[in-house]
């Protein structure tokens, strides 16, 4: 049984429901949250479950396996190096640091403490994800040709009576980071590593420090081109995802923040065929854990040594690089080659206050 303490009672609510999913695996034990109300209103006052807004007694209480940090992105990695140097496994919500300098300060701490990190991607799991990974196993899906990802939300000004949202300092950028971030991720899950990015952003929704709408052209290491098109000025919210493979085209639907719950369509291309599209996907189980479960099944799965579906310390790296690609191409107009140099000035920071 993993004991988990929940740092943040805003996000950290849908995290406990994931938990909750999976007893036999995760107990949490502790809600940490300067808002003693909010925190009891996320846990429904469940007498299992300590309540406080002591970080230092929760890091120092020797039963907490695991921290899950729920905070704003500028507390990050100050507060998952202070748990890693506590002997504690890390969950952290994205994004999961502001720079790649900060991603060398977190992986220096995980190597020292010899504990893991995992950055949240719950897009990543939901039957539609386990169909495609299915077909590629089985051979049908071939060469990636192109994708496209579409994060439409609609993001009004009462949003941002948060203090920290819509800042640099506090949020750490806008929509390309922290909306558009979990379609990239599927993107990069699916198609390999970003190498180039050409990308333009603009702040036109709201009067915000940070941007708002974003269009971003990929090239991936597998050869493969992908657009993304960000705006939180949509009427609704709205993701999409569309993959054309060699054998195969996946479409998901329209749902927002669940893309892998919803269902896909999977459509063959000559040679392959229908019915061999067809005849994968009847075979994956339908009961499939999606969301937060998915994630947490995962995780659980390789703290008890069996990884593989994971997402891993070095997945975190790579959509933080992708990040810092997204902004320094934005700003200089022009192409953007990874991996980034650590003479670059993206390195340590998109942020303008930083450069």
């Amino acid at each position: 049984m993993i004991k988990v303490a929940i740092i943040g009672a805003g996000i950290g609510a849908k995290h406990l429901v994931g938990y909750r999913a999976l007893p036999d695996r995760f107990a949490v034990r502790q809600v940490c949250d300067l808002d003693l109300t909010r925190a009891a209103q996320a846990t429904g006052d469940d007498p299992d479950i300590t309540l406080t807004d002591d970080l230092d007694a929760v890091l120092a209480d020797p039963e907490i396996d695991l921290v899950d940090i729920c905070l704003p992105p500028h507390l990050h990695v100050p507060v998952a190096v202070r748990a890693l140097e506590a002997g504690k496994h890390v969950i952290c919500e994205k994004p999961l640091a502001r720079s790649l300098a900060e991603m060398d300060l977190l992986e220096d701490a995980a190597r020292k403490a010899g504990k893991q990190v995992f950055p949240i991607f719950q897009y990543r799991y939901g039957l539609a994800t386990a169909q495609l990974h299915a077909l590629i196993e089985a051979g049908l899906a071939g060469k990636p040709f192109v994708a496209s990802a579409e994060t439409h939300w609609n993001r009004q000004p009462d949003y941002y009576a948060i203090a920290w949202r819509g800042t640099w300092a506090g949020e750490a950028g806008g929509a390309a980071l922290g909306h558009a971030i979990h379609a990239h991720d599927l993107l990069c899950h699916f198609l390999g590593p970003a190498r180039e990015v050409f990308a333009q952003t603009a702040t036109a929704v709201n009067e915000i420090e940070t941007e708002d709408c974003a269009a971003i052209a990929l090239r991936m290491e597998s050869g493969a081109l992908a657009t993304s098109s960000v705006t939180l000025g949509a009427g609704d919210d709205t993701s999409r995802i569309r993959i054309c493979f060699q054998g195969l085209t996946a479409q998901s639907g329209s749902a927002p923040y669940t893309p892998a719950e919803d269902a896909w369509t999977f459509t063959a291309r000559a040679p392959v065929t229908q019915g061999q599209v067809d005849a994968v996907l009847a075979k994956v189980a339908r009961e499939v854990p999606g969301g937060f479960a998915g994630y947490l099944a995962a995780v659980a799965d390789a703290l008890a040594g069996q990884p593989g579906r994971e997402v891993t310390l070095a997945d975190g790296r790579a959509s933080i690089e992708l990040v810092s690609a997204i902004y320094s191409a934005a700003r200089q107009g022009g192409m953007v080659h990874l991996p980034i140099a650590r003479d670059d000035p993206i390195y340590t920071g998109w942020q303008p206050d930083d450069r």
